[in-house]
């Protein structure tokens, strides 16, 4: 098996590409993953971005996925692809350290995986490694007292988004075509949009859950990918059901693959330049989002140029956000308290002091969104809107210099609505700024409309509209 792409190609290979490649027999999942890891170790020098590279397991792991192959009997559509994983979610065997140094890596070693990586390993994916977070997932941007500063694959002096920041630079590295992050406000769509590559924050329970997250229904898994089709593969095997997430949804109506390429002629698409907040968004972010929705409108989509009509619910995603930070830490000493974030300090201390009141407050904040965002997918399929109204920024800081804002939510306006709707939504490239600095655009719909968002997606790549350039050569890395 040596007549196909040279192992330095395979890392840039799609998960549906090299699933093909096995099948055909023009090279097996132990070469692809040795050029996985070889470009892991390159991505990780560079950025940051892994907390765990498991080489001589996902070495072993391959060599099994290539007997299944060799036997005409593969587990599961991605099997013998490989996969990283955020260090959020349990991996069966690995510490899971969530980026805080008050975790005791002799007591962070599970025997279970979370549902998703179980339905991918059952599926015969392939684990390369865990990437990193901020500590516990708390903000979009990814550093850590624990690990360290992620950078961004264009430019490690800019941030990568967070909070799956080392996901997202894994993916646009070559370090696997495929990770599982987990969106809170934004914290899978962040980083693609900062990294340039695909994600998707599913409906909440469509993608199982457990443990469950201090940050109750706001925090959703979702597929980190190349693009949206590797996407909808992801989300066929990890929607299984798992008892252990007692809010998941009933079973998926179909395969998200096989509704890819179904017309998107007559979808009615509201386009939102500023979700009618006045925010101020980068000339250059402005003109890449509206040539994208340019390009749905010529694909047949019937575009109108309308906002929601929402009020900016952040401080009612405040109270809900800082409370569930305050429950993570709730059982750490003064002593390990001083080992946290100075941010999420900050912020577990405000969440202690809200009130049940408070609490149920915000949530009566959060139904009326929710009924509010119903009410407009009636009139409309889709909402497209900038994923953020800026491109990436300096790393290791939570908020860009000179803006003014006292947290991350103040530079992401249009990402953490939806986690309180608990729609799906997508972000995708749409081109870069004058720093060569990737631009995303976010598609949203109804909930339990994952599938159109995947099928609009996939219709902008199979048009030509989210190809950017790629990284700069990991041979250039320091």
């Amino acid at each position: 098996m040596t007549n196909g792409p040279t192992p330095t190609h395979l890392a840039d290979l799609t998960a549906a590409q090299l699933t093909a490649g096995y099948a055909a027999g023009e090279f097996s999942p132990v070469e692809a993953t040795r050029a996985v890891l070889e470009r892991a170790e390159a991505a990780h020098a560079r950025t940051n971005c892994f907390t765990r590279i498991a080489a001589d397991e996902a070495l072993a792991e391959a060599g099994e996925s290539a007997e299944r192959w060799r036997s005409g009997m593969p587990a599961g559509p991605v099997d013998g692809v490989p996969v990283t994983v955020k260090d959020l979610l349990l991996t069966r065997g690995a510490p899971t350290l969530r980026g805080s140094r008050t975790v005791r890596e002799e007591g962070a070693v599970w025997d279970e995986d979370a549902p998703s990586v179980a339905r991918l390993r059952e599926s015969g994916a392939v684990f390369v490694g865990k990437t990193t977070t901020p500590e516990f997932g708390w903000k979009g941007v990814t550093d850590s007292p624990r690990h360290g500063v992620t950078g961004n694959p264009y430019d490690p002096e800019r941030t990568a988004g967070g909070s799956s920041g080392g996901s997202a630079a894994a993916v646009a590295l070559g370090a696997g075509p495929l990770s599982l992050g987990t969106d809170g406000g934004g914290s899978v769509r962040i980083p693609a949009s900062f990294c340039g590559i695909f994600a998707l924050k599913a409906t909440y329970g469509r993608v199982p859950h457990y443990p469950a997250s201090p940050f109750g229904t706001l925090a959703h898994v979702g597929p980190m990918t190349r693009d949206a089709a590797d996407a909808a593969l992801m989300m066929d095997v990890i929607c299984g059901a798992d008892w252990r997430d007692w809010s998941q949804l009933g079973p998926v109506a179909g395969s998200f693959r096989a509704a890819l390429d179904e017309p998107i002629s007559g979808l009615r698409v509201a386009f939102s330049p500023s979700l009618g907040w006045d925010v101020p968004v980068a000339e250059e972010v402005a003109t890449a989002v509206r040539t994208a929705v340019g390009t749905l409108a010529g694909l047949g989509a019937v575009v109108e140029e309308i906002d929601p009509g929402i009020a900016d619910p952040v401080a009612a995603f405040h109270t809900l956000w800082f409370s569930g930070a305050a429950r993570v830490v709730q059982h750490l000493d003064d002593a390990e308290r001083e080992l946290l974030d100075p941010g999420l300090r900050e912020i577990c201390e405000q969440g202690a002091r809200s009130s049940a009141l408070d609490y149920l407050a915000a949530v009566d904040t959060r139904m009326a969104l929710g009924q509010a965002m119903g009410r407009f997918h009636s009139a409309y399929d889709l909402l497209v809107t900038p994923t953020e109204p800026i491109t990436a920024f300096e790393a290791g800081v939570e908020v860009p210099k000179g803006s003014g804002h006292a947290r991350w939510t103040g530079w992401t306006p249009f990402t953490y609505p939806f986690n309180m709707t608990q729609q799906p939504a997508a972000t995708l490239p749409c081109g870069v700024d004058r720093d060569g600095l990737p631009i995303g655009v976010q598609l949203v719909g109804a909930r339990h409309a994952d599938a159109l968002v995947l099928r609009a997606a996939h219709a902008l790549y199979e048009a030509g509209a989210a190809r950017i350039p790629a990284p700069p050569a990991l041979s250039s890395a320091p």
